[in-house]
């Protein structure tokens, strides 16, 4: 493939993305996250999707844009990040990058494997640091993939505090209708109270557009724990090269 080519298809995947950005800039209040417990699935081969959100806490908002690209057919990268904006005006940002790739691809009835690992770096925090993870996610198919079980366990480490911390998250995703899912998942790390959270997943546009709405809280009912999310998801058929 000689540079010209190259270029080309550079420009086709970042306007692809560009669009999505544009989309979703008009659509945050119409957004839902996806499960913090991650799944044993990634983008199709040659592919790309953009996961946005807008995330509302007790005391503070997040704006999420995490684009990601499948471009080797086993190897999904993700690179984007957040805005976070406090009440009382302080702003902060987060930007992640992520590798995911596939042990054994997830069929009906039946159960795969994947891991990821990446980084979350604060930019403007006043001690800048990057926060190390790694993830073994296992998935489960149960009734022709109408209930699914998803299992996390991994490593986190926070460089500001210079501690590792185990991981883990255990989620499931259940068919009410055609194109409508019950996500339910509670997760958390070695110390400190367990987090749950309950949604709505529903597609718009099968495999292409979906939308889902979600509520979060600390184990316990403590309020200041709690969150409320909508978010928009985008799939692109195989476009790159």
């Amino acid at each position: 493939m000689n540079l010209t080519q190259k270029i080309v298809d550079l420009k086709a995947c970042l306007t692809w993305v560009l669009a999505c950005c544009t989309l979703c800039a008009g659509s945050l209040a119409h957004a839902a996250r996806p499960m913090i417990t991650d799944d044993a699935r990634i983008t199709d081969s040659k592919a790309c999707q953009l996961e946005s959100w807008r995330q509302r806490n007790r005391d503070s908002t997040e704006y999420w844009l995490l684009p990601a690209c499948n471009f080797t057919g086993n190897l999904e990268l993700t690179l984007g990040g957040a805005s976070t904006h406090d009440d009382s005006g302080t702003h902060t940002s987060d930007i992640v990058i992520q590798g995911k790739t596939l042990l054994r691809p997830l069929e009906a009835n039946g159960w795969g494997m994947a891991l990821s690992f990446g980084a979350n770096r604060h930019p403007n925090m006043e001690k800048s640091g990057r926060d190390w993870y790694a993830n073994a996610l296992n998935s489960f198919s149960l009734r022709d993939d109408r209930f699914i079980i998803h299992t996390n366990i991994g490593w986190l480490h926070a460089q500001e505090s210079r501690a590792n911390r185990l991981t883990w998250g255990l989620g499931s995703e259940t068919q009410l209708a055609a194109k409508t899912w019950l996500i339910a998942e509670t997760f958390g790390q070695d110390r400190g109270s367990a987090f749950y959270q309950l949604g709505l997943r529903h597609w718009l546009l099968v495999d292409r557009v979906q939308i889902d709405v979600t509520y979060g809280n600390r184990m316990g009912g403590h309020s200041d724990g709690r969150w409320i999310s909508v978010g928009l998801r985008l799939l692109s058929p195989p476009f790159l090269p």
